[in-house]
Parts: C-alpha cells; sequence; structure tokens
C-alpha cells in the first residue's frame, strides 16, 4: 500500500474506533493523516467503504499476529491459549487504533447501514482459527468434547467483553485480560484424571 493510502487508513482506524462511524467524517480523517480532503475519497471511496478497509485491515493485522503464535504450540489447549494472548496484546499494543475493531464488528451498535453480511463474513475468519484450535485439541485429548461453533463464539466472547471493558469503560481492573484467559481455558480443558 502506497503511503499516503496507508496513512489515511490508519487515521481512519484511530477517527472510527474513537468517534464510531456517525461521529466521524471524512474531512476529520483527511486532517488526521495530513492529506488533502479528496485524496481519502479517491483511495476509499465511500466513508462506508473505508470504514470496512479500515476494520477489515485490522482483522487481518490481528490475524497477522496471532497465526505465528498458534503455530507454535504444542496442543490444541496451548493453540487456544496462543489465540486469545496474542490477540489481547495485539489490542494492547495498538491502543489508537485497535478501538474500530469493536466498532467494525458484527458485536458493533454501528449506527448506519453498513454492510453487516460483510463485516460478519470478514470476523468469521477470526472465528475460523479459533474453530482450527479447538478441534485440533478434541483430537489431542487437551479440549473437552465441545460443539465447536458455539464454543469458538464464546471464546471469542469473552474476550470482546474484556477488550470493550478495557477500551469502552471505566472499569480498568488489574489482571482483567489475564483472567479472561484462564476463565477461557478452564471452560474448555479436558478435566485431568484424578
Amino acid at each position: 500500500m502506497a503511503s499516503k493510502d496507508r496513512a489515511i487508513l490508519l487515521a481512519a482506524q484511530e477517527v472510527f474506533g474513537r468517534k464510531g462511524y456517525a461521529g466521524t467524517t471524512m474531512k476529520m480523517i483527511a486532517e488526521k493523516a495530513g492529506v488533502a480532503f479528496g485524496l481519502v475519497s479517491h483511495y476509499f471511496g465511500t466513508k462506508e467503504e473505508l470504514f470496512l478497509a479500515a476494520g477489515f485491515d485490522m482483522v487481518d493485522r490481528v490475524l497477522g499476529a496471532i497465526r505465528p503464535q498458534m503455530e507454535q504450540a504444542e496442543t490444541g489447549l496451548a493453540a487456544v491459549r496462543s489465540f486469545i494472548s496474542a490477540y489481547l496484546g495485539f489490542t494492547l499494543e495498538n491502543k489508537a487504533t485497535f478501538p474500530v475493531l469493536i466498532r467494525c464488528s458484527p458485536f458493533s451498535d454501528v449506527e448506519t447501514l453498513v454492510d453487516r453480511k460483510r463485516i460478519a463474513a470478514k470476523f468469521s475468519e477470526i472465528f475460523a482459527v479459533v474453530e482450527e484450535a479447538l478441534t485440533r485439541g478434541m483430537a489431542d485429548g487437551s479440549v473437552r468434547e465441545l460443539p465447536v461453533k458455539a464454543t469458538a463464539l464464546f471464546i471469542f466472547s469473552n474476550i470482546l467483553g474484556a477488550v470493550r471493558t478495557y477500551f469502552l469503560t471505566p472499569f480498568h481492573l488489574p489482571g482483567l485480560f489475564d483472567e479472561t484467559v484462564k476463565y477461557v481455558l478452564r471452560s474448555v480443558a479436558r478435566p485431568l484424571e484424578a
């Protein structure tokens, strides 16, 4: 991606993440990116397309950070742990831009007619990674037998709750992310035989 369109995308992630879809204008994004207003439309078209591009780029970046961690995991349960830890770590490393993913998700209250089917399809890439880890864990015995799709949604919902609490509320609980990891792992791990 050229430097100007990357600057626009990063500015969009930050502004949409902070102000939401309805509270953001293309002019705000142009000013934040330090580019002429017309370049925003030139590179990304409409506000909706830019919003989706900003959210989808963040999904791709999150998955790019998560996958190498998961590949190193020795068991499916360890891959679940790696997924959660890498996802939560990524949020902290990208505090200024990550909130766009909270706003551009199938779990958000997007204030417009943004194509929610496209958003859900993009997020299915995240769920698929969790499903792979769960399936692997059930095969190697580290994860108990569970409905894979429902459990992947349960895992992501717990992560999302922790992230939303961190970014969108005044409740900055010490150890929230660590406790989220422990809770999810306790919920899916195969109990050890006594």
